[in-house]
């Protein structure tokens, strides 16, 4: 019985096509990441402090809920000593002797410290409640300006998005795919220094004799070696994967 042929080990010339293949992919999908710009972050950013205000605002009503709840009370209270001490006055009117006259001027002086204690109590509370409308007031004038602003930049965001949508998920399809057939080495290689340069640019070809991500000049040996395409190189200087101009301009006029 004959064996299965299995598929020989791509060439590095074969590697560094698909490797430069995968960044001008990829370099697509970072342009369409930089018409998005810092929308996305911006949109987050303004959920985030909307929901925040909201916090706040819920915590500040249920603040000046139980200010109210205790002014009510406070007034009830003055209510009820006001009454008690009329009771009291009435009943010091048909008193027997000293001690029972002595003992509802006691109540009625306690009833008397009360209204004062509650009165005194109640311009506190609505100082505090003054304080907290105005703030609350301020925090929801901020959070109409700011879903004014998240409803602005998320229709400006879908719009784009929506322009984009298509070409995007086909360029990560594409990416996909010229991703498997890169080895796995070389692969996070190239991954890693996309992750460390500031344009994404991890694989890049020489440009009048210079390395096209640095710019620095590339001897003229080391040249000759990239152009040869026997093995992977990289700028001494970037770090960057290097291929000669010529194999970037096939894979270019392939993938157009």
């Amino acid at each position: 019985m004959a064996k299965a042929k299995t598929a020989s080990p791509a060439t590095v010339e074969e590697r560094l096509k698909a490797l430069y293949e995968l960044q001008l992919i990829d370099t697509q999908i970072d342009k369409i990441k930089i018409v998005r710009g810092e929308l996305p972050l911006e949109v987050q950013d303004l959920e985030d402090e909307i929901a925040g205000l909201e916090t706040r605002i819920t915590k500040f009503n249920d603040e000046l809920k139980t200010l109210e709840d205790e002014m009510a009370a406070r007034k009830n209270a003055v209510t009820d000593a006001l009454a008690a001490i009329k009771k009291f006055e009435e009943q010091q009117k048909s008193v027997r002797n000293n001690r029972e006259f002595d003992a509802l001027s006691k109540e009625i002086e306690f009833q008397t410290l009360e209204i004062e204690l509650s009165n005194k109590r109640m311009k506190e509370a609505e100082a505090q409640l003054e304080a907290k409308r105005e703030v609350a007031v301020e925090s929801e004038e901020r959070l109409k300006v700011r879903s004014a602003d998240l409803e602005s930049k998320k229709q400006e965001l879908e719009g784009i998005i929506a322009e984009t949508q298509k070409e995007e998920e086909k360029l990560l399809k594409d990416s996909a795919k010229a991703e498997k057939q890169i080895d796995e080495r070389l692969l996070t290689a190239y991954k890693r220094i996309r992750q460390n340069v500031r344009n994404g640019l991890g694989v890049v070809s020489l440009d009048r004799d210079a390395c096209g991500g640095c710019f620095n000049k590339i001897p003229h040996q080391r040249q000759i070696d990239i152009a040869a395409r026997k093995k992977v190189a990289v700028c001494e200087h970037c770090g960057r994967i290097l291929v000669d101009a010529e194999l970037a301009e096939e894979v270019a006029g392939v993938t157009a």
